[in-house]
């Protein structure tokens, strides 16, 4: 029923070459690897999951953002758009260096249960045992790091100082800090800058360690031919260095405190909309200098990813913009974004076709013909595609070639989950997957979206080991209890890569 076809067939019935290579991946978090450090990390692990994609004929790993979270555990809420997560530091790595002993990377208590990640632990032991390894080290005499210093000095060194002075300031938000360092006032920054030098260098070799780690990880993936692509939220985080460095291009008051935040208005899935409370980018004052902060922040992406996933691309042509001090989403209005003057600027820092565009959410024309003029492809989720409606971009038989393809995402419940809490939608899809059971829908859908024409098909792990919603990644609008669940070692089998490989051969995405 859904046999995959080598060639396209045109309207006067002749057959055609497919556009796109087609390709199979895998969303998985870093945080979500096995490790016995209390969270996933750039150790042996993550390169055995890279081995894992190759056996089983994947191209392509999916990574949530990487970089060191803050209040509520996300990864899109980030202390710098451009540092690395000190947590995703592989500790035996160290060991190995001679940096840590054995037994003081064992010392903590990382948390009991190797499916979740104890949060509270994390942030009570990690940087603990890293600061023994930073001052047993003789780092700064090595020529790498002198180098890594100097090709990141852009934002390195704005990023060492906020994080020193977060810990001088006993984790407080930069915006309560004394008002001379909090105004960066250039004495205030000369004199904290000479203060804080040790704790600034510790920050330093953070970052320093997690780009080597980093580096081998991706080279390594890109020897077997496995390409990461990164997630680049649209907002960062309104305690950032990012907006502490560069104010001036966010809608900020004299006070330095955000006029207006962004969301997403009232859904069908929430009454309130979402409130995630970002502060928005001044466009007017970003075209001004083209889009430098835009550029150097893609660039730095597309040395770190193979390819670049924009979440929330929409907001690009019109975001969705609240007045500050709302409680919830539906007071706000939408305001027109940059659009092309944007998209136009980063090309020239990263080549259009490593730009994935996440546009979920409401679609309108502009944005769909934004994307379609820069060549992007878009996404469509499977789980949405069964609800009886024939139309439904969702649906597999709406797919076209240029577009991704997604069981479900990190914010969607996984497909066991989802269609066991909906009758009628699991009978839809049953029916459609040739499935007999609800436990036999990820796999038939797995099957079903690899005989699609879409250029590249991604699944949760979650999905491919059939897991339930207790293996849910995150649920949107709420803080806490998000993004803990993590793999248990030796869940992916080989038995299993077999037989992913299996379905990848028989649909051409070999």
């Amino acid at each position: 029923m859904h046999q995959f076809q080598k060639y396209k067939i045109n309207e006067n019935g002749n057959r055609i070459q497919r556009r796109y290579e087609r390709e199979a991946g895998i969303l998985l978090p870093v945080s979500s690897l096995p490790s016995p450090y209390g969270i996933g990390t750039l150790g042996k692990e993550a390169f055995r999951f890279v081995d894992f994609l190759k056996a089983a004929g994947q191209k392509c790993w999916q990574v949530l953002p990487v970089g060191p979270t803050s209040f509520g555990d996300s990864p899109y809420q980030s202390y710098s758009t451009f540092a690395g997560n000190p947590y995703f530091i592989d500790l035996d790595r160290l060991v190995e260096e001679g940096l840590l002993t054995q037994a003081e990377a064992k010392a903590p208590d990382w948390g009991n249960d190797p499916a979740n990640v104890d949060y509270q632990k994390l942030y009570d032991s990690r940087i603990p045992v890293l600061r023994k390894a930073f001052q047993r080290g003789r780092w700064e005499r090595e020529e790498d790091y002198q180098i890594f210093c100097q090709e990141n000095q852009e934002w390195l060194e704005d990023y060492s100082l906020f994080m020193a002075l977060k810990s001088y300031f006993q984790g407080k938000e930069w915006l309560d800090w004394d008002e001379n360092i909090r105004n960066r006032e250039p004495d205030a920054v000369r004199s904290y800058t000479k203060q804080l030098k040790n704790e600034i260098s510790f920050w330093k070799f953070c970052q320093y360690q997690f780009d080597r780690q980093w580096n081998s990880l991706q080279q390594y993936a890109r020897d077997r031919q496995i390409a990461i692509i990164g997630d680049l939220p649209i907002y960062v985080a309104l305690d950032s260095a990012d907006v502490w460095v560069n104010g001036r291009q966010f809608q900020l008051g004299s006070d330095r405190r955000p006029v207006k935040v962004a969301g997403v208005p009232p859904d069908a899935f929430s009454a309130d909309g979402q409130l995630w409370g970002n502060p928005l980018y001044r466009w007017d004052v970003m075209e001004k200098d083209g889009f430098a902060w835009w550029k150097q922040r893609m660039a730095f992406a597309s040395k770190r990813y193979d390819r670049v996933r924009i979440d929330h691309f929409i907001g690009i042509v019109r975001y969705f913009s609240i007045p500050a001090g709302e409680e919830t989403a539906v007071n706000g209005t939408w305001m027109q974004g940059p659009g092309k003057k944007l998209t136009q600027a980063i090309h020239q820092v990263i080549d259009p076709g490593r730009i994935i565009a996440e546009d979920l959410g409401v679609l309108v024309e502009e944005v769909s013909a934004l994307r379609d003029q820069m060549g992007y492809p878009g996404m469509k989720i499977m789980q949405f595609g069964f609800d009886g409606n024939p139309y439904n971009d969702h649906y597999p038989e709406n797919y076209r070639e240029n577009i991704l393809v997604y069981g479900g995402t990190h914010d969607n419940e996984t497909l066991l989950g989802y269609f066991t809490d909906r009758e009628y939608e699991a009978q839809r899809a049953m029916e459609y997957l040739g499935a007999q059971t609800l436990e036999e829908i990820p796999f038939a859908m797995l099957e079903v979206g690899y005989a699609s024409p879409a250029r590249l098909v991604i699944f949760q792990a979650q999905d491919l080991l059939e897991l339930p919603n207790s293996a849910r990644m995150n649920f949107p609008s709420t803080v806490g209890g998000n993004w803990k669940w993590r793999l248990k070692a030796g869940q992916l089998t080989p038995d299993l890569a077999r037989r992913v490989k299996g379905l990848v051969r028989a649909s051409g995405r070999m």
